[in-house]
């Protein structure tokens, strides 16, 4: 073994403690929960992380309590004659007690004045989520199915009541997953008589998980009502633009330039709902999880927690997903589109281009005659002066030599048009 040990990772320890920052509470049936879910009133994921730490710390300090850690996501211990767990998530941020004993009347919202009025009416959002819990006990081997859900139906919507034998038959499960005249849903628990207080916790820490992330992935549903309304103006947009490609040749310019407003449109579309729908597809996952490991029977002829999601709630998170894909589809369609659109117009344009340097050559070649044609009679108008000169010149000699002014005119004409048509060429054969 060497002499010095190998270092830790610096993540190491709180990676592995996280595994285990969340365990699940201890519960003692007959007793109750009171759950709140809150979030901020936007899509926006970011919550004010002071903020939920001095509403929290505020509770604390109602009851007396010890603070939690610094910067830390969850806390646990005793409120009162209560029992408080806390968890920040990304978006919201939960609140659970668990008190000892049941109501007289069931589901008379008495758990709920556990919290004080003026701390909920300071908390630092809206509720997503509020649920009760109520757990009791009874011995199946000599309370009859039948008597455990006449006993529990009255507490219920029929219509949608959903209830099953869950985690190997120790406990009836039951709920309608509506919301009751005090804003709370409702969750029965009738746990078999000895059954452990870890395992009657995951129940109800499960039930607790279901509504929240069933809650906070429906959140997708209404916006996805929206936006496919904002999809079919999209697609019926793009399909004028393809109608104008295969038809309207001349206006190329005009219709890429409102391809790429489409484009854009799509873009900005995509982005503003990616989190919502991406956040749903998650949330939907852990329900279904969440109602995987509670292992249902069927009881007494009613419907089992997942064939309430498959009827009611599947649907809406399919048509979630649906809207999603249909976006990404308009998306690619338009941006294809774009790129043809493109070509075809860089096309045209190297054929325009083509034309144009076609038609400068052709002015190049008329210049160049031009140019040669001017060439030609500089040469008879050098000549001309030169003659003129050299005619001045020589006009002296002409007398000694018995001759005439145009004698010597003409003998030197065509000499010097010879010459200076050779110095022109000379040059220009030069400058090539």
């Amino acid at each position: 073994m060497p002499d010095k040990p190998l270092a830790d990772h610096p993540l190491r320890y709180q990676l592995a403690n996280e595994l285990h920052a969340r365990p699940f509470p201890e519960l003692t049936a007959p007793c109750r929960a009171a759950y709140l879910a809150i979030k901020q009133p936007s899509n926006a994921a970011k919550r004010d992380r002071k903020a939920d730490r001095a509403h929290l710390i505020a509770l604390l300090d109602l009851f007396g309590a010890p603070h939690p850690a610094p910067d830390a996501s969850h806390y646990s211990g005793a409120l009162g004659n209560s029992h408080l767990k806390w968890e920040m998530h990304s978006e919201f941020v939960s609140y659970t007690l668990f008190a000892n004993g049941v109501a007289d009347v069931p589901f008379d919202g008495s758990a709920f004045l556990l919290f004080p009025k003026k701390w909920l009416a300071d908390a630092p959002g809206v509720v997503l989520s509020s649920v009760l819990i109520r757990m009791e006990t009874a011995d199946f081997q000599k309370m009859p199915p039948e008597e455990i859900n006449a006993k529990i139906s009255p507490w219920f919507v029929q219509e949608s009541m959903a209830a099953s034998l869950v985690v190997d038959a120790e406990a009836v499960v039951a709920s309608d997953f509506r919301i009751d005249p005090m804003g709370n849903v409702r969750f029965a628990i009738i746990a078999n008589a000895g059954i452990s207080p870890r395992r009657l916790g995951r129940i109800a820490q499960r039930l607790l998980e279901v509504e929240t992330y069933k809650s906070a992935s429906m959140l997708a549903f209404p916006m996805s009502r929206q936006v496919a309304i904002t999809l079919s103006r999209l697609e019926e947009d793009l399909e004028t633009v393809f109608q104008r490609m295969n038809t309207d040749e001349a206006a190329d310019a005009d219709t890429l330039g409102n391809l790429l407003r489409l484009s854009a449109e799509i873009e900005n579309l995509s982005a503003s709902t990616a989190f919502r729908f991406g956040a749903a597809k998650a949330y939907s996952k852990i329900v279904a999880q969440r109602i995987a490991v509670l292992r249902e029977k069927r009881f007494e002829g009613r419907q089992l927690l997942a064939e309430f999601m498959m009827r009611r709630y599947d649907p809406a998170m399919r048509t979630c997903i649906s809207t999603q894909m249909r976006l990404r589809d308009l998306s690619t369609r338009a941006e294809r589109a774009a790129n043809l659109l493109r070509t075809r117009v860089d096309v045209l344009t190297a054929q325009q281009n083509n034309q144009v340097l076609a038609r400068m050559d052709d002015r190049a070649a008329l210049q160049l005659r031009l140019q040669e044609t001017v060439e030609g009679l500089s040469v008879v108008a050098i000549s001309y002066y030169a003659v003129s000169l050299l005619g001045y010149f020589l006009t002296p000699l002409a007398a000694p030599l018995g001759l005439q002014k145009y004698h010597i005119i003409a003998a030197v004409t065509l000499p010097v048009v010879l010459l200076v048509w050779w110095l022109a060429k000379r040059v220009r054969k030069k400058l090539k």
